[in-house]
């Protein structure tokens, strides 16, 4: 990964690439979002997300859109989700 990351989601995507969103990076959430290609072997960086999301969830549709959901700030949680 090209940034260090927890609290983050990992979605396996039809095309075998594994999408790595948000994180917890020193107390500061971010809405980076990463690419792991498999056959490749290497991580690619994506466009980031609206907002800074960790604890999120993800899920992966069958129109291959997926709903990134909620998110704690540090003191609460946060009602928002976009699709990606």
């Amino acid at each position: 990964m090209n940034i260090r990351r927890h609290r983050h989601t990992t979605s396996m995507l039809s095309n075998g690439r594994i999408l790595v969103t948000g994180e917890l990076n020193v107390n500061t959430n971010l809405n980076s979002v990463e690419l792991y290609d498999l056959s490749a072997g290497n991580w690619i960086t994506t466009p980031n997300m609206n907002i800074e999301r960790s604890q999120h969830t993800a899920s992966i549709f069958a129109n291959r859109k997926i709903l990134v959901a909620g998110d704690y700030n540090g003191n609460s949680s946060i009602n928002t989700a976009e699709l990606y």
